[in-house]
């Protein structure tokens, strides 16, 4: 970790990165390698908790070892090996990860805690300037153009930059503040989770459940949301569950009771109990499909979470959130050789927006349209009932679900559902 310098001497780096979750710290890795001066600011100090389910697809496994991560079970990772789907009987189906040229054919599962310290030091490696503590609570803006140069932390130092990016979350009070607001056109998840000790901790495969009943399945309240459990081979499993804003009764809900009411009713030799809880139940918000934007405008560029990069299919927001930094660094990279502030440079920085509409804005488009059939309970028990049994169409929509597909030469599954990602038109 590096340290700043004191107090009224304002830090100058070519960028300023805001927040060091994986979205932040990958950005911070790839602008360090592109040869930029990069300030990494997080306000807590690692290792420290996270609200997540703990549970990576492939996409991510792809995006870890695209910024070179050793995802090897040697490594710490535990490997998953497909999904495990509950809904529309008693049994639930199966479906290993896609075969695929673009995608590895495994997910990875690690604690949050670890995960995002893990890659904050990989950025430090890279040559990242990492400042723990530092809790940024206002953008420094130049009076003529109002375009951002800098941050301040409420402990009164200030970092400067001609370009910041807002890697703080959901909340992303520099992306507020520069009047960037969350759209309400969008969908929003709410997740909570907690962890239990449980015998399915060594589970290779993720789970997911469809539909959650609130006693005897089809002879008890369906309730509204999804779950999930994870193991994570430390003798315990992750659990949780979601609900979207699609869903009635969404933001009116007690969504720690509803995760209880869930689990009191799994088996109870997996251990799901409340003597066997390990810590509290905490909650996070899901913010999906470009919920916030421009993703680039005065000198600020949003990533992850800040600039609403959840997958409204699945809610997985660790891939894009890597993903978007990816994009993002070459884009800050080619505005810093022709000159920061140039018009040229600007040009440059636009690639940054238009790259992730070309690359997820129709699949999220799909996305939104997906989270407001299955906000009615009744529609997903009518699609799990009739759809689940079915083999082919679950492949087909596991694909889609956890975009994994291959961009070319694919099978028939792949070329239909990228047709569909190319003509909706981007979120």
């Amino acid at each position: 970790m590096s340290f700043a310098k004191p107090e009224g001497e304002a830090v100058e780096s070519d960028v300023v990165v805001v927040g060091a979750g994986p979205g932040g710290s990958s950005t911070a890795t790839y602008l360090a390698r592109h040869g930029l001066t990069v300030t990494l600011l997080e306000k807590s100090h690692f290792p420290r908790e996270k609200v997540c389910g703990d549970g990576l697809t492939p996409r991510a496994t792809r995006a870890l070892t695209r910024i070179g991560v050793d995802t090897s079970e040697a490594n710490g990772w535990l490997h998953n090996h497909g999904l495990r789907v509950y809904g529309g009987r008693v049994e639930p189906f199966e479906l290993p990860w896609p075969d695929l040229t673009d995608f590895p054919p495994y997910g990875l599962v690690r604690p949050r805690a670890d995960f995002d310290d893990m890659l904050a030091r990989h950025a430090v490696a890279a040559g990242a300037n990492l400042i723990e503590g530092a809790n940024v609570d206002g953008a420094v803006l130049d009076d003529r153009s109002g375009r951002i140069t800098g941050v301040t932390t409420k402990d009164g130092r200030t970092f400067k930059a001609p370009i910041v990016v807002a890697a703080d979350g959901n909340s992303s009070r520099l992306s507020v503040s520069m009047g960037l607001n969350k759209r309400a056109d969008r969908p929003m998840g709410v997740a909570v989770r907690t962890y239990y000790k449980s015998p399915r901790t060594n589970d290779d495969y993720l789970e997911s459940w469809l539909e959650l009943w609130d006693g005897e399945r089809g002879k008890s309240n369906l309730m509204p949301g999804y779950g999930w459990v994870f193991g994570m081979g430390d003798g315990t499993s992750n659990v949780g569950l979601g609900v979207l804003n699609t869903s009635k009764g969404f933001g009116q809900t007690d969504y720690r009771a509803l995760l209880k009411r869930w689990v009191d009713h799994t088996p109870e030799e997996w251990g799901f109990r409340d003597q066997n809880m390990v810590g509290r139940i905490q909650g996070a918000a899901l913010p999906m499909a470009f919920n916030r934007q421009p993703h680039y405008g005065r000198g600020l560029v949003l990533v992850g979470d800040a600039g609403g990069m959840v997958n409204p299919f699945n809610g997985e927001g660790i891939a894009y959130a890597m993903e978007s930094a990816e994009y993002a660094a070459a884009a800050i990279a080619e505005a810093a050789s022709r000159g920061f502030g140039t018009a040229s440079a600007e040009k440059a920085m636009r690639a940054y927006p238009e790259q992730l509409k070309a690359s997820l804005g129709g699949y999220y488009r799909l996305g939104t349209i997906f989270v407001k059939l299955i906000g009615d309970p009744r529609i997903m028990h009518l699609c799990t009932r009739y759809g689940l049994p079915r083999r082919t169409l679950m492949r087909f929509v596991l694909k889609l679900l956890a975009n994994l597909t291959d961009s070319h030469g694919g099978d028939a599954m792949d070329r239909i559902i990228n047709a569909l990602c190319k003509a909706a038109p981007s979120a």
